[in-house]
């Protein structure tokens, strides 16, 4: 576990030996084992205000890499920039080796980063079924999509038995579920999740973080912003640690559960 100052490098990447692939239990460190999403030393403003002070993160092939942070910490802010919905002022974004930085939301989404916004952002007038066709709407693999979509509905079973309901008459829990389908229907080599447990009932925040857990054991990395720190830590891999904007502490997922200040600050213990 690190706390660090905000223009503080991380160390580079490692690989394990014989693999590709990350094995959690034999890491020696906190770093990813292969880089996927590479921010470096990113500065970010709205107007005049700075939202982002020289923000450093990974997210390796197989992760879950969780941002945590309390309201107003520059999380979403995060988010959007790795989107293409803002540009940093300072620094730089990599994604599959590939400078990123300037790109636009379009093309961000035709690289394979998909997000989950918060507050679901769904088509309210729309059906469940069409409104994860519209996560397709890149594709034209036919098979493909309706593969998709049965997946989907084995994640999410409530959205098999509402498929024909208006989106906007699911309730919280199930616009959440619909949300994240939408997202894995564009088949994402990367999954941002923006406050995924935000508003839910308790059972229902349980079930979205074991589909977390599910849809990243099936391959695909997740970089999860959420205030819920507790459950975040807990299906993370590695995780950051925001405050106003600056990355102040890094580490396992386990290793910033049991530390004292995350305890203190996020966990109320």
């Amino acid at each position: 576990m690190e706390r660090r100052s905000p223009k503080a490098r991380p160390r580079r990447s490692a690989r394990t030996a014989g693999s590709s692939r990350p094995t959690w239990a034999s890491r020696p460190s906190c770093e990813p084992v292969v880089a996927l999403l590479e921010l470096r030393g990113v500065d970010a403003f709205y107007g005049r205000i700075q939202a982002l002070r020289g923000v450093s993160i990974d997210v390796g092939q197989g992760e879950v890499v969780a941002l945590i942070g309390s309201n107003g910490a520059g999380k979403t802010t995060t988010l959007r920039t790795i989107s293409g919905l803002m540009h940093p002022t300072t620094g730089t974004i990599s994604f599959n080796d590939r400078d990123i930085t300037r790109v636009g939301p379009d093309k961000i989404v035709g690289l394979g980063i998909c997000q989950s916004p918060e507050g679901r952002r769904l088509f309210p007038r729309m059906s469940v079924n069409d409104n994860l066709m519209m996560g397709a709407f890149t594709r034209t693999d036919r098979p493909g999509i309706a593969s998709d979509i049965e997946r989907v509905f084995v994640l999410f079973p409530r959205l098999r038995e509402r498929r024909n309901q208006i989106a906007g008459t699911l309730s919280g829990g199930e616009q959440q579920m619909l949300a994240m389908g939408r997202a894995l229907m564009a088949r994402p080599k990367l999954l941002m999740l923006d406050e995924p447990s935000l508003g839910l009932a308790p059972i229902l925040v349980e079930t979205i973080f074991s589909i977390v857990r599910e849809i990243n054991s099936q391959g695909t990395p997740v970089l999860l912003v959420e205030q819920n720190a507790h459950k975040a830590l807990e299906v993370a891999h590695r995780a950051y640690v925001l405050e106003t904007g600056v990355i102040v502490q890094t580490g396992t997922g386990k290793e910033l559960l049991e530390s004292a200040d995350v305890q203190k600050a996020y966990l109320g213990m």
